[in-house]
């Protein structure tokens, strides 16, 4: 691995962006045309949007008509819904470009967005493949997508977001506010195509100068990453699953003995009672605090799994006060639904009721009472074992009206992961105020990281899959999450020393740092592999340890303004467009991280293209790895 300190000045960026004149405006000013807006009806062409500015200087909201806005359902990416629905009156300028929009068949609206040739497209959110979005296309329906691929265009999680890189260097993002199923489309040269049911407003930031000012102003809108504690950007050691308290101690006290830095230990489903959420296997951890209590004894924090699957047994304490308290998902004929998870047949709180999330939250609260240092949402698509890998689209969600009211499931399937998610970090602080909640998500939407961390979901120990995490990562923070990291050494499947020693070498710079691997595969802790395979592990961690104030403060930085903690090489100079496709080079702030998910070469073997300015390269006097 090779880091860089960027001692240069950023230069000050000067270019421009033509404008096209707006189609209208709900407050149209003399010189303005009327209004063109795209209506409820099949049309051969599309249409101008109506559009008006809200947030600040830079960001508007564009609407198929005038009626359309009035009618739009309230905002889940927001922090601050009515954010959305406030017109800025003065100083607010002109759009640089006015979305098209058709509606087709069954309600479909199609929004176009024209761009100067040689755009070039970022974000989507989590997102398999390269880091540059140009030519994909991705569809928001949050998925179960064990051993994703670069072409699985459904994952686990919802952004639909496109960060634009103008030719000029500068940039222009894009968001679809609506939680439904929703196509991005980018295959066509320098082309923005969204596609989704129903009306739903389309908000525009910039163009800005830089496309860190498009994240921060995004940020506005979305809210920013909730402060992690610094424990919490340690390393985590976690596996599918540490099967009792003793084998847990065994880990971090290995972790001790050797030298190799550790910070979290984390518990999957086995700690459980028959899958059962809430709940303690009587014979493998029979006294959960007493566990909790020896490892806070030598450092090491503890997160516990909690799924949304609750199952369906009479007698069992959370399914007889949820049944009393009416929290299930009803299926169309009033009825609860029932699924197979875990523990088998299951019934699901309907997070979109603040009623429900309170009741998950005091749960939440009482869990923690156990010593739990923080919570790991998974399962929340909501995943399950049916043909199409969640429920139907026709259960009935009671949502309360400041998020959208009564609604079928295929209105909330995207954001019910993130709203599980809220519910568990207001639970976290209802058992304690003075201390940083630490929630981990698999399913999220545009804004979770409100709330919660997030990961990369079931990747495979492969060299194909440690590229891509470069490249996940770089797009999550992009789209406004930045605390995210892939599950290091692969999670499906056996990683060889020189994968793992590879793949700890760089995901030891990643702003969440966490190994996890599947049930039935070798053990992938750091000394599992070898001598010299720990040696490499032992240096790459204990050099994210003396980072650790850097990496604590671009959090800080990040919570406060938004901007993303890793960032992609282009950030340096938007203006050089040799930078916009790599993808093994990325920023920490003024650091720039070098590495090879080559496996015949090492990062010092390696070609890197760098930035303009003056770059100081460094190292911790360690050998590189090439085993």
């Amino acid at each position: 691995k090779q880091t860089r300190i960027h001692a240069s000045k950023a230069k000050r960026l000067s270019v421009c962006t033509k404008a096209r004149a707006p189609a209208g405006s709900s407050s149209p000013r003399p010189s303005e045309p009327s209004s063109l807006s795209c209506r409820h009806a099949r049309f051969d062409m599309a249409a101008a949007m109506v559009w008006v500015p809200i947030l600040e200087d830079g960001v508007f909201r564009f609407d198929v008509s005038e009626a359309a806005r009035v009618a739009a359902g309230p905002s889940l990416s927001f922090a601050e819904p009515r954010r959305r629905e406030v017109v800025l009156r003065d100083g607010a300028g002109r759009p640089a470009v006015v979305p098209e929009c058709e509606v087709v068949g069954d309600d479909v609206h199609r929004v176009l967005i024209k761009l100067p040739s040689g755009t070039s497209f970022y974000g989507t959110g989590e997102a398999s493949g390269p880091l540059e979005r140009t030519g994909k296309r991705v569809f928001t329906w949050n998925t179960d997508a064990w051993g994703y691929g670069s072409g699985t265009t459904s994952l686990y999680q919802s952004h639909p977001w496109v960060l634009s890189i103008l030719p000029d260097g500068k940039s222009l993002g894009v968001l679809a506010d609506t939680t439904r199923r929703c196509e991005i489309d980018l295959r066509q040269e320098s082309t923005i195509k969204f596609a989704a049911l129903s009306a739903y407003p389309i908000i525009t930031f910039g163009p800005f100068d830089t496309p860190a000012q498009v994240v921060a102003s995004l940020s506005h809108a979305i809210g920013t990453v909730s402060m992690p504690s610094k424990w919490a950007l340690g390393y985590h050691q976690c596996r599918f699953s540490y099967k009792s308290s003793e084998r847990v101690l065994e880990v971090i006290r290995t972790f001790r003995e050797k030298g190799i830095p550790c910070d979290v230990v984390w518990m999957d489903i086995d700690y459980m009672d028959g899958f059962r959420c809430f709940t303690f296997d009587n014979n493998r951890f029979a006294d959960p605090k007493s566990m909790v209590d020896d490892l806070h004894s030598i450092g090491c924090k503890s997160i516990w799994m909690l799924d949304p699957g609750i199952k369906e047994e009479k007698g069992y304490f959370v399914y007889d006060g949820g049944s009393e308290n009416d929290v299930w998902i009803k299926k169309a004929d009033g009825s609860p639904f029932i699924g197979e998870v875990w523990p088998g047949d299951c019934v699901f709180p309907d997070f979109t009721s603040e009623r429900i999330r309170t009741w998950w939250a005091r749960l939440v609260r009482d869990f923690i009472s156990n010593g739990v240092d923080g919570i790991w949402n998974d399962m929340n698509e909501p995943a399950m074992t049916t043909t199409t890998k969640t429920m139907p689209e026709s259960n009935i969600h009671r949502g309360d009206a400041d998020i959208g009211g009564v609604q079928n499931h295929s209105y909330y399937h995207n954001v019910y992961g993130m709203l599980m998610a809220r519910s568990t970090y207001e639970g976290m602080v209802m058992y304690n105020t003075e201390k940083r909640p630490f929630v981990l998500t698999r399913a999220g939407f545009i804004g979770s990281q409100r709330y919660a961390a997030t990961w990369t979901g079931d990747n495979l120990s492969n060299w194909e899959h440690l590229h891509m995490s470069l490249s996940m990562v770089l797009q999550l923070g992009l789209s406004g999450q930045p605390l995210s990291g892939p599950d290091i050494g692969g999670f499906a499947g056996n990683a060889t020393p020189r994968l793992f020693g590879r793949w700890m070498g760089v995901g030891a710079l990643f702003p969440f740092s966490r190994g996890h691997s599947e049930a039935g595969t070798v053990d992938h802790e750091p000394w599992s592999f070898g001598e010299e395979c720990e040696e490499v592990c032992r240096l790459a961690l204990l050099r994210r340890y003396r980072l650790l104030p850097h990496i604590y403060t671009l959090f800080y930085v990040s919570h406060k303004k938004g901007t993303p903690v890793a960032a992609p090489l282009f950030f340096a100079d938007p203006q050089d467009t040799e930078l916009r496709k790599i993808e093994t080079t990325f920023l920490l702030g003024p650091l720039l991280v070098c590495a090879s998910t080559l496996p015949d070469k090492g990062a010092h073997e390696c070609a890197h293209k760098l930035p303009n300015g003056i770059w100081l390269p460094f190292d911790f006097g360690d050998s590189h790895p090439v085993s």
